[in-house]
């Protein structure tokens, strides 16, 4: 009798379970996206220097990449992206892939979490129209850590890319030239249960559209951004009239990912 009550609660236990297993892939990665921003928060003299958070136009948080090589590396890892929307907040994450090979001398394997800030629109541009190469078409730097180092380094930071990784807790800038990063459209598909929806229509919707791990992870990076002051990007964009129109000095210059059009219609259908 004993044994039977036991079944009956296994099997509805693995009923229950079976629809938080389905989407749990995406809302795994989201969640370890993050984790890493949230160290951001802990070590704030040892992280992304707050002067070129305030400049940035979007951040990818890759977290695991993994990096391996006998001779010839080779770098993999899958995590998300938001851009800056016109009132200063972030925009729901779309998912995307890093993918990239180096040569020389190495051996071995190794797993590190990475973040990308970009600077400019352009270089988003480029990954949800295909493909995004580092270093070709859009430059990238490997970014200085810290408040110190950003003052005795680059305060201009002219690059359009900076680049980090995090490895036993700490943040270091890393050299990711020539590595590719694309959009992840399956996963953008299960996350917002829609085959149809693009990467425009998930930057620009409101937070009610998404799954609730993407509003933790826009809330924590939010706490790390949002009590900066803006300050105009160093490489500014002309993506059209809308962006050549005269703004106050007091507001960010930032190019943002606005839509004219209503994209949550297009989520619910």
């Amino acid at each position: 009798m004993r044994l039977r009550h036991l079944l009956i609660v296994f099997f509805c236990a693995s009923l229950t379970a079976g629809p938080v297993m389905a989407a749990s892939k995406e809302e795994t990665r989201v969640q370890d996206a993050t984790d890493v921003v949230d160290q951001l928060l802990r070590i704030p003299e040892q992280g992304v220097p707050s002067a070129l958070l305030s400049r940035a136009y979007a951040v990818a948080v890759i977290p695991r990449v993994i990096k391996v090589g006998f001779g010839l590396g080779a770098r993999y890892g899958k995590g998300i992206m938001v851009v800056r929307q016109d009132d200063n907040s972030w925009s729901n994450p779309a998912f995307v892939k890093i993918t990239g090979g180096s040569f020389g001398f190495q051996a071995g394997a190794q797993s590190t979490d990475i973040i990308l800030v970009f600077k400019t629109r352009s270089g988003v541009d480029g990954i949800t129209q295909g493909k995004l190469t580092l270093g070709a078409d859009a430059s990238i730097a490997a970014g200085p850590v810290g408040r110190s180092a950003a003052a005795a380094t680059d305060m201009t930071f002219k690059s359009e890319v900076y680049s980090y990784s995090r490895s036993r807790g700490l943040f270091a800038g890393v050299a990711l030239e020539g590595a590719g990063v694309t959009m992840d459209r399956k996963a953008n598909a299960a996350f917002y249960g829609s085959a149809q929806i693009t990467p425009e229509q998930i930057f620009a919707s409101s937070g009610n559209a998404a799954p609730q791990a993407a509003n933790q992870f826009v809330q924590v990076l939010s706490a790390q951004t949002q009590r900066l002051p803006m300050r105009p990007a160093a490489a500014a964009n002309a993506s059209g009239s809308r962006d050549a129109q005269p703004q106050d000095q007091g507001r960010s210059e930032v190019r943002t990912y606005g839509m004219a059009n209503n994209p949550e219609d297009e989520l619910r259908d």
